[in-house]
């Protein structure tokens, strides 16, 4: 019994440590872009552990949607509380870097035409790939990151169905949902 005790115990140890999670953060600086249309926050230290899934179980005032290396979000679909300020974070759980694997989240307006956003978003690497001429299509967004790092912005959203997406360049057929605010 000895015998298997000691290797289980390392077992054990070596999955405490790896599992330990990367709490790097990053701080945003929004002043250098136009965001009138809406609200950004300081990034917040919300710990990652919510289950890949495609929906939350109930409206939440603080959600956490990871992206990662594969052009994936955990999520494709949130609930929200409408009226409600919301705190979104977005969590880069993959490894590559922002130049490489860059993700963000973008919240739309309702009737936005996407594929259009898109290819103006392609040409707005300097604004974390939001064109500035389709500015007043969102009503939040977070920074470009890469694996590692994360960002946080608030919205309040009136109730309806809001897209979100990640308009880094390729990403936007995949990497898509939809916001629920009732």
């Amino acid at each position: 019994m000895k015998k298997l005790f000691k290797p289980a115990l390392a077992v054990a140890t070596v999955l405490a440590v790896a599992c330990g999670g990367n709490n790097s953060q990053t701080t945003t600086d929004h002043s250098k872009h136009d965001h009138t249309s809406h609200d950004h926050a300081a990034t917040t230290g919300i710990p990652a552990g919510e289950p890949t899934t495609t929906s939350t179980e109930a409206a939440s005032d603080a959600v956490v949607i990871e992206s990662d290396d594969q052009m994936k979000f955990n999520k494709s679909e949130i609930k929200v509380k409408a009226g409600k300020n919301v705190t979104i974070t977005l969590k880069h759980v993959g490894k590559m870097a922002k130049e490489v694997m860059g993700n963000n989240l973008v919240i739309l307006k309702p009737g936005t035409d996407i594929p259009a956003f898109g290819v103006e978003a392609n040409k707005a690497k300097d604004t974390d790939y939001i064109p500035a001429s389709l500015a007043s299509s969102v009503i939040g967004h977070s920074k470009v990151i890469g694996g590692g790092e994360q960002d946080s912005f608030e919205v309040t959203l009136e109730a309806g169905k809001y897209d979100f997406i990640c308009s880094f360049p390729g990403h936007l057929a995949i990497m898509k949902g939809v916001i629920i605010a009732e």
